[in-house]
């Protein structure tokens, strides 16, 4: 199932390094007719202001879109693992702080739920369109082997849970909708940084090459995948 010639397009969290990677790669895509580039700041040409915080603007950026006609693909590319006022991935259970765990479940799972609750009603009711998250591969519970980072990988797991509930529901809605959590590989962003010594120098991938896998991962889903998690080549990772 392909995506309609004149695409329209919103990308939430346009301001980050992946967010920003795909709402230009989307810019420069022929099939794309409008794309709204959405985050808290205006420092990728953002052009709707949202958030997270208040659900107010994720209402109001939904309506504003809503005016110009249905989208054919949402993607949520806000995510959160450290921040400059000491939160940082845990090492040991001891380190759990309740602060810490709603920030990371507001960024990666309250947010993208919200975002989801405004903008799956404005998908195209006719042809694919797809609602996509930033998965990723600490928050698949078969997977997790090495422990720690509980945050993180908790509220990625969360995320993955409203991946699955989403696709359940929008398909009694909608047959052309997919929904699918992404994960994008370890890219060379500021989220990264500095975990970035323990990565093998061929598998830290730029945020333009990222950007590219995961355009590619989309436009080959079809509805047998919603609810899915995959990687940034296209495999499926185990809930």
């Amino acid at each position: 199932m392909d995506f309609s010639d004149e695409m329209r397009v919103a990308v939430i969290g346009a301001s980050g390094g992946i967010g920003c990677a795909l709402a230009d790669q989307l810019e420069n895509d022929p099939r794309v007719s409008q794309l709204y580039r959405i985050s808290r700041s205006k420092t990728c040409g953002d052009t709707v202001m949202m958030n997270y915080d208040d659900e107010k603007t994720i209402s109001t950026a939904a309506e504003l879109i809503n005016e110009d006609g249905p989208l054919d693909l949402v993607i949520v590319a806000s995510g959160l693992l450290h921040n400059s006022n000491g939160l940082y991935p845990e090492k040991t259970f001891r380190g759990l702080d309740p602060v810490s765990l709603e920030k990371l479940y507001r960024v990666n799972v309250i947010g993208p739920a919200l975002v989801a609750k405004h903008f799956i009603p404005l998908l195209s009711p006719d042809r694919k369109n797809v609602f996509a998250t930033l998965g990723a591969r600490v928050g698949s519970i078969t997977d997790n082997n090495m422990g720690g980072w509980y945050g993180y990988r908790m509220a990625k797991a969360a995320l993955v849970m409203l991946t699955r509930t989403l696709a359940i529901e929008s398909a009694r809605r909608n047959s052309y909708t997919v929904c699918v959590a992404l994960h994008p590989g370890t890219v060379n962003t500021a989220l990264s940084k500095p975990f970035q010594r323990s990565v093998p120098e061929n598998s830290l991938v730029s945020s333009l090459d990222a950007a590219a896998n995961l355009i590619s991962v989309i436009d080959g889903v079809d509805p047998d995948q919603s609810g899915h998690h995959l990687a940034w080549d296209g495999t499926r990772i185990p809930y």
